[in-house]
Parts: C-alpha cells; sequence; structure tokens
C-alpha cells in the first residue's frame, strides 16, 4: 500500500477544500491515523484507509534524557529499525532526522558506520520522524523551528529522497519551514554538494563532516576521503557558498592524539581561509566498541583558542542525550544500558 507521506502536497487525493482540510490533518495536527480525521465524512476516511497507508511506522519506542532530548527508536513495515532525536531547547524545537537504516560511509569513529547499511529511506519516512515526534511530544508539526539532516545515513547518497523530504518541509502546504532552519550534513561528498548547490530555490544550510584537515589523517577515519579529497570538497564548499550565499559549517570530532594537534588546527585555519565558516568542535561521545577517546578538555581548548586566534568563528558543541544514548555518534538501535554485540548506528556523517 502507497505510504500517503511520499506524495508531493499538489498530488494528495481529494479535491478542493477536503484536500486542505487532509493536510491539515496531516501537517498541522499531525493526525496518527485517518480515523482521528473527525472532520471527514467517515465513508471518505474509510476509502483513504484501504488506498494510503498514513504512518510509515508499526512501532515506535523512546528513550529520555535527563537534560530533555528524546531518542525515538522507530520500526518500518519491513521491520527495519532506525531513530531520530527530540531536542527541545527555550525558544525551539529541533528534531534530527535520519535518511537511511544505517550508513554505509563508514567513518571508523562512528557507530553507525559501523554497524553498515540497511537501505535508504522514502521521503514519506523521513517527514514520518517528524510527524511522529510532534505527536508523541504533544505540539503541531508547524510549531517545528529547526531540522537536521543528521541522524542515521549519508543524505547525498540517498539525493533524491532526501530533496523531496526537504521540499515537503519547506512546502507552505506542508510543514512551511524556512530553509534558513533545515540544515543537511553531509560526510563531504563533493558531486552531491555541487547537485545541491543546482537545487533551484532550496538553499539549506549545509554542515560538512570534515574531521580532518590533511589527506592521510582524513582517509584513515573516513573511508569515504579516498574518492572525494579535501581540496574538491573545499572547492565544492566555496561553490555552494557563491550560488546560496550561505554559510557553511564544518563539523569536526575530536579524537584524542588524532586530529587534535595544534598544527592541525593551524591547517584547518589555512583551508577555511576567504570562505564564509563556522567550526563546530564535537567532543567524542563514547559507544560501545570504539578504538577513539575524547580529546581532554585542556586541548579542546588550546584547538579552539588557536582557531581563535586565526580568525576562525568557532564554537564547542556540546551533544544532548548523551546518556539516552542519543547524542552525537552514539544512536546505537538499542535500550541506553544494554549489551549488545551490535556496535550501532551514529547520527549520520556525523551529527546531531
Amino acid at each position: 500500500m502507497p505510504l500517503l507521506l511520499d506524495l508531493h502536497p499538489d498530488a494528495y487525493p481529494l479535491e478542493g477544500y477536503r484536500r486542505r482540510q487532509l493536510l491539515e490533518w496531516v501537517f498541522e495536527h499531525g493526525a496518527p491515523s485517518f480515523a482521528a480525521m473527525s472532520n471527514l465524512p467517515a465513508s471518505l476516511r474509510t476509502e483513504l484507509e484501504g488506498q494510503y497507508a498514513l504512518n510509515p511506522f508499526i512501532k515506535t519506542e523512546t528513550f529520555e534524557s535527563s537534560d530533555g532530548s528524546v531518542k525515538y527508536l522507530f520500526t518500518l513495515a519491513d521491520h527495519r529499525q532506525m531513530e531520530a532525536v527530540y531536542m527541545p531547547y527555550l525558544d525551539r524545537k529541533t528534531i534530527c532526522v535520519s535518511t537511511m537504516v544505517g550508513c554505509p560511509a563508514k567513518c571508523s569513529f562512528c557507530a553507525t558506520g559501523a554497524m553498515g547499511f540497511g537501505r535508504n529511506l522514502s521521503p514519506g519516512e523521513v517527514v514520518g520522524q517528524i510527524l511522529a515526534v510532534s505527536w508523541h511530544q504533544n505540539f503541531s508539526p508547524r510549531e517545528l523551528r529547526n531540522l537536521v539532516f543528521m541522524g542515521m545515513g549519508e543524505p547525498l547518497l540517498n539525493y533524491d529522497h532526501t530533496i523531496m523530504a526537504a521540499r515537503l518541509l519547506l512546502h507552505p502546504q506542508a510543514l512551511g519551514m524556512s530553509k534558513r532552519r533545515v540544515t543537511l550534513s553531509t560526510v563531504g561528498l563533493a558531486k552531491g554538494i555541487r547537485r545541491l548547490a543546482a537545487e533551484d530555490d532550496l538553499g539549506l544550510k549545509l554542515a560538512i563532516s570534515l574531521h580532518a584537515p590533511d589527506e592521510e589523517t582524513r582517509q584513515q577515519i573516513i573511508p569515504t576521503g579516498q574518492a572525494n579529497s579535501i581540496t574538491e570538497i573545499m572547492d565544492a564548499a566555496r561553490e555552494y557558498q557563491g550560488v546560496t550565499g550561505r554559510r557553511v559549517t564544518f563539523e569536526y570530532a575530536m579524537l584524542s592524539g588524532v586530529n587534535d594537534h595544534l598544527w592541525q588546527a593551524d591547517l584547518l585555519a589555512e583551508l577555511l581561509r576567504g570562505l564564509v565558516s563556522h567550526v563546530n568542535l564535537i567532543p567524542m561521545n563514547p559507544w560501545e566498541g570504539s578504538n577513539f577517546t575524547e580529546t581532554p578538555e585542556s586541548q579542546i581548548q588550546a584547538f579552539y583558542d588557536r582557531l581563535e586566534l586565526r580568525g576562525v568563528p568557532v564554537s564547542v558543541r556540546r551533544s544532548r542525550g548523551r546518556d539516552a544514548g542519543a547524542a552525537c555518534g552514539q544512536l546505537a538501535l538499542k535500550q541506553p544500558g544494554a549489551v549488545s554485540g551490535v556496535v550501532g548506528v551514529v547520527a549520520g556523517a556525523l551529527g546531531v
């Protein structure tokens, strides 16, 4: 049975005000079923239920963190599983969504990469994460302030479905989000970044998981680095900025003794010269089976100070949901504290 959420709003069934009612139930009220759409005739609800699936998930589990973040474990119709993270702040609601089951990028510091690749998610399975989270958290999907494609998977390797999902986020009859509030994180696929730059009127915020400024280190920790050199990535980033006018964010997971040397901070500053950018230093979050340890706070501060001295806008991003297994690099398809032989799943190209 086709998933209703895979459709563009203009292709939704029904006509006129009935279509508007259907769209409002889905994207404004986040209705979990056709039966909940109380102002549609019962016969019409039954007809829709016989033609479309509304909820892409057959099971939803939640794991709460002491900081208010919530990890969502979704079971899809084919019984595969993936995760999303809800992060509430005083002035905004943020959801980190996945674009794949697992991830083929296989970054060595990333639990998702250690798990491997399952399959791509459809546009409706991506958007469905937002609707499910908003329903469970008891707010309208249109109250969502920020959306990040930083969960499981590499968005640019599921390009068409990710872009379709992004357009649903922005469509005025769907979620009506501002493109300034939507961030796509990639491990650094130069061709995909250039393709993204060419998307008419999309202009999402771009985050690139660089994680090392030198080829030797990057290729050791990111296998895709062998096909996408740092030079190619930086050229693509400059092209993206030239077309969209957007500042580019660079994600940098701090791995003790690997990429946290001060000479690497100097080299990173040189790479970013002339580019309007921001660096997020991300203290590594532990996960079962990792061969890496987090950089000590004193060295993170020294790295930060060196970048700042060189004129690079920089911040240290403290991940939310660490105690619930929901922080950057921890998404693992298992309950916090559980013992498992499966290493797990991480936030996409290293995000959240």
